[in-house]
């Protein structure tokens, strides 16, 4: 088993060869983005995905409305916007991929980096499945609406006609059968947009942070373009306010729930993937002096002001359904994607000239999810390069064939999941990977960060690229709030574990386990990994484990001066000679 890290130290030459070798060094060997704004947009735009337009309002909608929004903001507050600063650190640093970063950080814990990769690779395996429902998508007036069924209503409640969505998500789209075993055929045509949808992702990243870069420019910023759009309508219809006031009023007794803080923790890890590697991958092709704490609030602030305008969004329109049904705004909205599908698509067409907003809306959706599929392919394609490239490019001859290979593996992957019984695979696969593997992942990353490799040496990566050390509040977080949330999420989740389930179905026990083995995949790596370097290392077993708690990182620039001095005299003219001061 190979991590493709060898154990051996820094010598003391290359410790003594300066911030501005190492830079420029870096700099040679790694593209760099083309300027600032094309790795803020491609940040954001991986950030902002589908999850903000579906899920943040559900969670919302299921736990007390506006309750639910303190514990959210909470969260962003005390563990986002550190730990994605703590990535962006990581990342920009090291100009490496997560998984050779984590072995220079914490060799112990270098399995962390591969299980991020290996969490992102079936991440992405699937996640192009919800790009090929958004490309199919139809009005009324077809062969599978039931006749004289085309009106208005809601899914589980039998005193209404479905809807054309409705119709469509589950007559036309889905085609779905009783269950698992049940798998049935391809469904062809959501195979050729399958294999659309990868078209699209290859074409925007077969040339690196080059082309992805350019792409973002469009990808990023039109979803809010169709948002505001909405939200202007939606306003303006009958029971609007109904529905705004059910979002902004908090139902105080949800705040003293459990699950309630558990939800707000897993969005906010979710939606700015934390533990996912992508970030980490992304702020690899950062100048070496980029400034990362800036981009770190600029892409909290959008990411959460893009789930609460959705959230604006889509309780204005459950109110105004609500209103025309006569029924209750909590009898409306519908879980997952079902929100996206039924929800959005009633409301478009009180939109003017609804025949071209509704493509525009799915064109929306297209965006949010491409944007987070760059990022996720990106992770591997990073890893491959930094781990086999000598081998593999020679070979490949272009890294364009080593982009394409990567997205027909996971495009192979990906068709179990557009089959008949497709969507229960779907639901099982996006279970235990979004929810069960990223909580372990979560938690280890910040283990071997913040408390193995320690706040005194993220503290000095970012004085040398920034200036300036991060203040007392990100200290606080990295050092005692984030290690205790995350292993709160950690021991909840272990104690209030729920098999997984779709609708009414449950999953039968061999499903189960093949989850498991889902979420085995990626977790097994951090026991291998410190299993391997301890073996590894010589000396006694304590001996082994200290080695192997040690970092190989190049910190010890300053290393021929006078042992005494410490921290506060990196600070000295001779470091921050090659560093540009903190821009504000």
């Amino acid at each position: 088993m190979d991590f493709g890290v060898e154990n051996s130290r820094e010598t003391s030459d290359s410790r003594e060869s300066g911030t501005a070798d190492l830079e420029m060094t870096a700099e040679a060997q790694r593209p760099t983005w083309s300027g600032r704004l094309e790795f803020i947009l491609s940040t954001v735009g991986y950030a902002v995905g589908l999850g903000n337009v579906w899920r943040f309002p559900y969670l919302c909608y299921n736990s007390g409305g506006g309750a639910f929004l303190i514990p959210y903001l909470t969260m962003v507050l005390v563990c986002g916007i550190p730990l994605l600063f703590m990535e962006f650190t990581v990342g920009q640093y090291t100009r490496l991929g997560p998984v050779h970063a984590f072995a220079k950080i914490c060799p112990l814990l270098k399995g962390v980096g591969l299980a991020t990769v290996v969490i992102s690779f079936v991440f992405c395996t699937y996640y192009n499945v919800l790009m090929s429902w958004t490309l199919p998508w139809k009005s009324c007036n077809n062969t599978w609406n039931a006749v004289g069924n085309c009106s208005s209503g809601f899914p589980g409640n039998d005193t209404h006609l479905q809807s054309a969505s409705q119709q469509f998500f589950e007559n036309r789209l889905l085609e779905k059968t009783r269950g698992i075993e049940e798998l049935g055929g391809l469904r062809w045509e959501l195979f050729g947009c399958l294999v659309f949808a990868w078209v699209i992702v290859y074409l925007c990243i077969f040339k690196g942070v080059k082309s992805t870069g350019k792409v973002v420019y469009f990808t990023a910023v039109f979803p809010y373009f169709i948002l505001f759009a909405l939200l202007i309508n939606n306003v303006q219809l009958p029971g609007a306010k109904n529905g705004i006031l059910y979002f902004v009023t908090p139902v105080w007794s949800k705040l003293f729930e459990v699950k309630v803080w558990l939800n707000a923790a897993g969005q906010v890890f979710n939606s700015l993937g934390i533990a996912f590697g992508s970030m980490i991958s992304m702020a690899s092709y950062n100048k070496f002096n980029n400034n990362i704490l800036r981009d770190a609030l600029i892409v909290s602030v959008a990411n959460s002001f893009t789930s609460i305008l959705a959230g604006f969004v889509i309780f204005s329109a459950v109110g105004y359904m609500s209103h025309i049904h006569n029924l209750p705004v909590d009898n409306i909205a519908t879980d997952g994607a079902g929100l996206v599908f039924v929800v959005y698509p009633e409301v478009l067409s009180t939109m003017p000239v609804f025949q071209l907003w509704a493509p525009l809306f799915f064109i929306m959706l297209l965006c949010l999810g491409v944007d987070s599929q760059f990022a996720t392919v990106e992770v591997a394609v990073t890893y491959i390069k930094d781990e086999f490239g000598v081998k593999v490019l020679p070979f490949l001859k272009r890294e364009e064939l080593l982009v394409l290979a990567v997205c027909f593996v996971c495009f192979v992957l990906g068709i179990p999941h557009i089959t008949k019984g497709g969507i229960y695979v779907f639901q099982l696969m996006d279970h235990y990977t979004a929810v069960v593997s990223l909580v372990f992942l979560a938690f280890f990353e910040v283990v071997a960060i913040c408390w193995i490799f320690g706040i005194p040496r993220i503290s000095l990566m970012i004085r040398r690229m920034l200036g300036k050390s991060p203040n007392i509040y990100f200290r606080v977080c990295w050092l005692l709030l984030c290690p205790m949330l995350v292993l709160c999420i950690l021991v909840s989740s272990i104690i209030q574990y729920t098999p997984p389930h779709y609708g009414k179905y449950e999953y039968p026990v061999w499903a189960e386990w093949v989850g498991w083995g889902v979420s085995l995949v990626s977790i097994v790596w951090i026991p291998f990994g410190a299993i391997q370097e301890i073996y590894n290392n010589k000396g006694s077993l304590l001996q082994r484990l200290k080695t192997a708690m040690t970092p190989t990182i190049d910190l010890n620039v300053m290393a021929h001066l006078p042992e005494k001095q410490n921290l506060d005299n990196l600070a000295s003219e001779k470091l921050l000679s090659s560093v540009p001061p903190l821009t504000h």
